[in-house]
């Protein structure tokens, strides 16, 4: 036996006095348990006792185990214990509901004549509720987790075996708290409503992703202790510093995530029938029709500005201008593009906001998008009047489009050839007239626009939609201005042909507001829907049709989720020197990414099928179930693109002043950046929103598929969106080749 394994045997102890409360506990919630199993064994099931053993052996192991023995020498292991009492302990006792076993476990007199007067004691009613308050629980873990990993704090307990021990009692009691507003253990009652428990325990996991991120990205060694103590296992400090940090950033965030993804399960999941009951005779009062709550539309400013004849066309305009200074600058101005204003703006302002836009408030570039202004110049000169060919009205040609856009910005450096952007615009306005000056219905939007296949794949996870305000109206309607225009007005009606009572979803939908200018009752609106709610829900859509019968939509999906990922992975250090600057290694690079997203989908799709006994065929499963791997792609992209934006975004003030006052801008060029810990925190939150969105589809989907074994279906494509999840939160954790830096 080595000396290492012979240290890490005899390591272990048992402290005497925490030995003895914590089997004292044990005897008293086992003597409270078995009399209250007898009485109400479906709320005491055996699970719970089981629960409440596993946390106080749980505490036992991280005060008894090699891990305190070795926690003054490496962090790992310090780090180790610390999420044992944290992210283990504290959930496993509270799922046992320990206030009444403890209560009947212990003397009944004790109980009776101690207890009872200070439990029935108003004020300490009320301290406790204030105690189990999800506010306090989270106040509480972010000044545990935040004050302790101070360097003079946690030098302090690595100093001294009492402060050793005050802080694991701190980390634990702090945990307890934050952990109870999630379990809210019996005969507790939830404070906060159900839909707040994911969204409370995600701003958990930042704190613990920001700090952990911290921990592996910093270049020198935090805690003193550890950069003088012996080395073991071959790992130097600062190794010793960023696996612990690892340690703390994947475990320690899947220990708040997947309950976030039951949490959201459990209240999306499917209840039961509702009782058929006799039907009401009808009252003699008049039917109420719905009305919408709140309309951007009627908001008093933007409102206004949106629903004006001028408002689109002056936000086109500046879009418009853009692109005009895009191109001056991509023709003349410096040929690298970390200094020229024509790369900063389209791949690192541009991208990020559009993506921020779409997932905030909905397809807002659509509504201001400058390559239109070709199809109103075709319309002045009475052009476009022939129908798109039949063949070619799907996704199919866009889906290809997009493919090969990410291949050119990976194999021809799009990043860094300003001539290359500037051309890519003029071709744009180029592609978009010739289109739209023979075919009608916008038919380059539709069908070819790589840009607007993007967003109208993003805007079906988007919080606004256009829709109608009141159906009752609509339904009385026998003009159908939003769809053919209002000759009274002169305002033409959805170019799209999206029908309003019939359109489901935003896609295809540009926003350019025409309907609601159209509608003589003025019943359309910019009104807010449920994001990710249409990739569960399959009605007949207007101009669309049903998602299950739509192949070519399911390809946009996979070619969207494969470059989410593979667009991140390329500024990767293993894949960015080889895949950059080479059309056939970046051809192969995306063309694996997309087999990949494509194997995992169809796997997903026919296991899930098979194990659940799916009625509906397999093409329809996995047509269905691509689509809702969309949000976890978007939130891919989001976070790539903010990283570009955190990190070169500040290099467009120099290059704005060389574009404006002539001013020298410093050389550029690309160089290993590792991220700030900030941002690296709030990609990965970004990512986390994505997972469950994605999950939350698939499991609606899933009880829509296959009502009685929804679990069986939906297990398949959720291991597959926690698969990607991984893969994406390793990515963005590697040091990126930050491309189009100034130094």
């Amino acid at each position: 036996m080595s000396s290492t394994a012979a240290a890490v045997l005899a390591s272990w102890q048992a402290p005497p006095v925490l030995t003895a409360l914590l089997a004292a506990a044990a005897l008293v919630y086992l003597r409270g348990w078995r009399k209250l199993s007898r009485l109400r064994s479906g709320r005491f099931p055996t699970w719970r006792l089981a629960a409440f053993l596993g946390g106080l052996a749980s505490v036992w192991i991280a005060a008894a185990s090699p891990l305190d023995a070795f926690s003054s020498l490496l962090l790992t292991a310090h780090m180790a214990q610390h999420l044992m009492l944290m992210v283990v302990a504290p959930p496993l006792l509270l799922l046992g509901s320990p206030y009444l076993p403890i209560l009947r476990g212990l003397p009944r007199t004790f109980v009776r004549e101690g207890l009872g007067p200070f439990l029935a004691w108003p004020a300490a009613k009320r301290f406790g509720r204030a105690l189990t308050h999800p506010w306090t629980g989270l106040l509480a873990m972010a000044a545990a987790m935040w004050g302790w990993h101070v360097p003079a704090a946690y030098e302090l307990a690595l100093r001294s075996s009492t402060w050793h021990e005050i802080e694991h009692a701190t980390f634990l009691l702090a945990s307890t708290l934050f952990w109870w507003p999630v379990v809210h253990p019996w005969p507790s009652r939830p404070r906060w409503p159900e839909w707040s428990v994911p969204l409370y325990l995600l701003a958990g996991d930042l704190q613990n992703t920001i700090l952990a991120a911290i921990l592996v990205f910093s270049e020198k060694v935090i805690y003193p202790t550890y950069a003088s103590a012996p080395r073991l296992f071959g790992l130097t400090a600062l190794e010793d510093q960023a696996f612990a940090g690892a340690l703390m950033w994947v475990p320690g965030s899947l220990a708040f995530l997947v309950p976030a993804a039951a949490a959201t399960w459990r209240l999306l999941s499917p209840g039961p029938p509702p009782k058929r009951e006799p039907a009401p005779a009808p009252l003699p009062i008049p039917v109420r029709t719905r009305t919408a709550g709140f309309d951007l539309l009627r908001s008093p400013v933007v409102g206004a500005f949106l629903r004006s004849r001028l408002g689109r066309r002056a936000m086109q305009g500046v879009m418009f201008g853009l692109a005009a200074l895009v191109v001056v600058e991509g023709f003349t101005g410096p040929p690298a593009g970390a200094a020229n204003l024509a790369t900063a703006i389209v791949w690192t302002w541009g991208r990020a906001i559009a993506v921020i836009a779409l997932l905030v408030a909905g397809n807002l570039f659509c509504m201001a998008c400058p390559f239109t202004f070709p199809r109103a110049l075709g319309r002045k000169l009475g052009l476009g009047q022939r129908a798109f060919p039949a063949a070619l009205r799907s996704k199919w040609l866009a889906a290809g489009l997009i493919g090969v856009f990410f291949w050119a910005y990976e194999a021809f450096d799009l990043w860094d050839r300003p001539v290359a952007t500037a051309g890519i615009v003029v071709a744009y306005f180029a592609a978009a007239f010739l289109v739209d000056a023979v075919f009608r219905g916008a038919s380059f939007c539709k069908y070819l626009c790589p840009i607007g296949q993007f967003q109208f794949a993003g805007s079906l996870v988007s919080p606004l939609e256009v829709k109608v305000r009141q159906p009752e109206v609509c339904a009385g309607c026998t003009t159908h201005d939003c769809l053919r225009g209002n000759a009274i007005t002169a305002q033409r009606g959805c170019e799209l042909e999206l029908f309003l009572p019939t359109k489901s979803g935003s896609l295809d939908c540009t926003f350019c507001l025409d309907c609601a200018k159209a509608c003589p009752h003025d019943n359309v609106g910019l009104l807010p829907v449920r994001p990710a709610a249409e990739l569960h829900r399959d009605p007949p859509r207007s101009s669309i049709g049903r998602f299950a019968r739509r192949p070519d939509l399911a390809a946009v999906a996979l070619v969207l989720l494969a470059g989410a990922f593979a667009g991140a992975a390329a500024m990767v250090s293993p894949f960015a020197a080889s895949v950059s600057s080479s059309g056939l290694r970046a051809a192969a690079f995306f063309a694996a990414a997309l087999a990949a997203a494509a194997v995992l989908a169809a796997a997903a799709s026919a296991a899930g099928r098979a194990w659940a006994r799916a009625p509906a065929s397999f093409a329809e499963v996995f047509r269905r179930q691509t689509l809702t791997l969309l949000p976890l792609a978007l939130a891919m992209w989001a976070a790539h693109f903010l990283f570009h934006l955190a990190t070169a975004g500040p290099s467009i003030v120099p290059i704005l002043r060389r574009a404006f006052s002539g001013a020298v801008v410093s050389g550029a060029g690309a160089g290993a950046f590792p991220g700030p810990a900030a941002i690296s925190g709030i990609e990965l939150l970004v990512l986390d929103f994505g997972l469950l969105l994605t999950l939350h589809a698939a499991w609606k989907l899933a009880g829509e598929l296959s009502r009685e074994r929804a679990p069986r279906l939906f297990a398949p494509v959720a291991a597959v969106a926690s698969v990607l999840w991984l893969a994406g939160a390793w990515v963005l954790l590697q040091p990126m080749a930050m491309r189009g830096m100034l130094h």
